[in-house]
């Protein structure tokens, strides 16, 4: 018996490898060579592409498709119906299987309900993408993006407030975690 739940409306291929904990909800569909890691949770209606890497406690809202060539590191949220693609320039009569391009999304990140992230881009770790974003460029560590196309308009704790930056320097009035602005990247201080 496995030691992972799949809602008997979804089906996980034989080849793929889904980590102890995860739950796989309604009507989705995890294909051969897709590697899901420990304690996720997978909305209704997900797609899982072979070749696929997703780390340990990813949450994957509904109507979320995770093609070839994407990989979700350890905590990343994915909002309900965020998009992922693979191809700069699809189409449906010319096959491009062969330019796929890595989308890597870092520890920690949290991608907002309905918003695209185009492929050949890393965010960065504790990233947050706004609801509706179109991520077409790299996204700094901690960096708050909104808008078409995404432009950074802030921080983001790691805990995923807002932070607020006084001479260079934030701390996080929830955790209380600190941070320091330096050559336009954030990074955390002890």
């Amino acid at each position: 018996m496995a030691d992972f739940f799949v809602h008997s409306s979804s089906f996980v291929d034989e080849g793929a490898v889904v980590g102890p904990g995860t739950k796989i909800w309604h009507f989705s569909h995890v294909l051969p060579g897709a590697v899901i890691g420990e304690r996720c949770n997978l909305g209704q209606n997900v797609v899982v592409m072979g070749g696929t890497r997703i780390g340990n406690n990813v949450k994957i809202q509904n109507n979320v498709s995770i093609y070839e060539g994407v990989e979700l590191e350890d905590d990343v949220f994915c909002g309900p119906s965020c998009v992922f693609t693979n191809v700069i320039n699809p189409r449906s009569h010319v096959s491009r299987k062969h330019e796929y391009q890595r989308t890597l999304v870092r520890r920690g990140s949290t991608i907002g309900a309905n918003a695209t992230i185009v492929c050949g881009v890393t965010l960065g770790e504790y990233c947050f993408v706004g609801a509706g974003a179109v991520v077409t460029t790299d996204v700094l560590a901690h960096g708050l993006m909104v808008g078409v196309p995404a432009r950074r308009i802030g921080w983001m704790c790691r805990c995923g407030e807002r932070l607020t930056l006084t001479g260079g320097r934030a701390v996080c009035a929830v955790d209380g975690s600190r941070y320091e602005e330096s050559g336009g990247i954030l990074r955390p201080i002890a």
